[in-house]
């Protein structure tokens, strides 16, 4: 797959996982505040903390941008797209909610401190930003620089497959809620 359609196929993803969330902010009460009964998150929390964990993601995706715009300045970008091969079935068990056992910081857990409008908000400015960044690194840049992810173990990855994580982090939640809302269907 070439570096244009990686990012184009990156763009659809993210327009999907997102368009998908946002709806669930007009879930009525009763489902965004449903308790599952495996004691798991409600939707309300599961919005939460797919803000937080966008949040922390994108500090590195915009440290890993600016590095890459830098590297633009002294690696060879025409060498680099023509060695890269996007290989996805490492990221595949990502956006597969239970895949895997994942053991997420305490600052990416849900406290409940932002109201469901702000959440809602906040997500929408974070998809824009990822955007931005798929924007601003369209020549192929976002190779040029490659940071450690260590969930499920993914090893270096560079910018544009940290935003595709992103996405299946999102994607990963959806599944979450959507088991939320058949078991109240059930109930």
């Amino acid at each position: 797959m070439d570096i244009f359609r990686l990012i184009q196929e990156i763009t659809t993803h993210l327009k999907l996982s997102f368009g998908e969330v946002d709806k669930w902010f007009d879930k009525g009460e009763n489902m965004l505040n449903y308790q599952p009964s495996n004691g798991g998150w409600t939707v309300q929390q599961i919005l939460e903390h797919i803000y937080l964990t966008n949040f922390f993601l994108l500090i590195l995706i915009e440290k890993g941008s600016k590095k890459s715009m830098r590297n633009n300045l002294n690696l060879d970008l025409n060498s680099e797209i023509k060695k890269y091969s996007f290989n996805k079935e490492n990221f595949v068990r990502v956006g597969e909610y239970g895949a895997f056992e994942w053991i997420r910081p305490e600052h990416m857990e849900p406290k409940g401190e932002l109201s469901l409008p702000e959440i809602r908000s906040l997500i929408s400015q974070q998809y824009h930003q990822c955007l931005s960044y798929l924007d601003i690194m369209k020549n192929g840049e976002g190779l040029l620089c490659k940071t450690t992810m260590t969930v499920n173990g993914l090893g270096k990855i560079n910018v544009y497959e940290y935003i595709y994580f992103l996405s299946l982090h999102v994607q990963r939640h959806l599944t979450q809620m959507a088991n939320n809302e058949s078991e109240t269907i059930k109930n």
